[in-house]
């Protein structure tokens, strides 16, 4: 794995990053599928159903019968990647992933596209703050958010060669550049992009380029801040959460997406089992979306640089009052 020079807008959009993985995988595999909810165009997978006629369904918009196609499909031996929009894959077909695919023990690749506020201008009712925490829950179900598209490349390659239930979160639109091409990663292991000694913070999805622009915001006032890019929700990297408390002894989470079941909880849970530190989390704060352009929602729901940094002073803050006390 090796960091970008520069953390610029990339020039490929996650979801061309995503159909060409797929197309490449579909000609050395005959077993991948690509099943969507009536969104070809808007993903993009109408190149793949060009070249593979035959693998490539469109449901309709019919999001919960989807997953039972693709449950089907698993039975028989095919890798399904089943894509549709996030708040449709976690609430609307929540039960038929649940029973259908992850209670049979299936092998079903649940995409969903535009999580969070990057739904933008379809709005409130489109804009997910509740998928990951929904399928977090969901047993041995692994949960990804790929952070920019030479991660997206590579998870969808792993994802495809092993058995089980994932849901990866996937951006449609241009992603911020932090890994160069060829970076390969562990699902379950976090990318340590910044060391640190005061704080931490650890982010995912786009919150991870906000999360280095906050980190040098710091810097510039005196703090050294480490940047943990988790990728996996679940399972969350333990072992990398311990050791950011143990050496830095202050935590920021940062993730497009409620405060409450995601990353922020995640980590909450770890801390408070293992290594109790001053914990701040940025996110959505219970509430619903809204329509808007990206940067509008960014500062709206506090999921920015600004927002970090105010987080990470008022993490270290406490850590030195507990110091005091202690």
């Amino acid at each position: 794995m090796k960091l970008a020079v520069e953390n610029v807008e990339e020039k490929v959009a996650m979801r061309d990053a995503y159909v060409d993985t797929l197309i490449e995988l579909a000609e050395k595999d005959e077993r991948v599928i690509a099943i969507d909810a009536d969104l070809m165009l808007a993903m993009g997978i109408k190149r793949f159903a060009e070249q593979f006629p035959e693998r490539a369904i469109n449901c309709g918009v019919q999001e919960a019968n989807m997953y039972g196609v693709s449950a089907g499909l698993s039975v028989m031996g095919f890798i399904p990647f089943a894509h549709t929009f996030a708040c449709f894959a976690s609430r609307r077909a929540c039960d038929q992933i649940f029973m259908s695919c992850a209670y049979a023990g299936l092998n079903v690749k649940v995409i969903g596209s535009d999580p969070g506020i990057t739904a933008t201008i379809n709005g409130g009712t489109h804009m997910p703050f509740e998928d990951m925490g929904i399928m977090r829950v969901i047993p041995t179900m692994t949960v990804i958010e790929p952070t920019d598209s030479v991660m997206i490349r590579d998870i969808i390659c792993q994802t495809a060669s092993v058995y089980g239930m994932h849901y990866i979160r996937l951006v449609r639109r241009f992603a911020t550049k932090i890994y160069e091409d060829g970076s390969t990663f562990t699902i379950g292991k976090a990318v340590t992009l910044r060391d640190g000694k005061d704080a931490t913070i650890i982010a995912c999805g786009f919150c991870v380029a906000e999360a280095i622009t906050a980190a040098k915001i710091l810097q510039g006032k005196g703090f050294s801040v480490g940047v943990l890019d988790m990728f996996t929700i679940k399972p969350v990297d333990k072992e990398a959460i311990i050791a950011a408390a143990e050496s830095t002894g202050a935590i920021v989470t940062a993730e497009n997406h409620n405060i409450i079941n995601g990353l922020g909880s995640a980590v909450a849970e770890v801390l408070g089992e293992n290594c109790p530190v001053p914990l701040e989390r940025v996110g959505v704060r219970d509430e619903f979306g809204q329509v808007g352009p990206l940067n509008f929602l960014k500062e709206h729901y506090g999921l920015d640089a600004a927002t970090i940094v105010a987080r990470v002073e008022k993490a270290i803050s406490r850590k030195k009052r507990q110091d005091k006390t202690g």
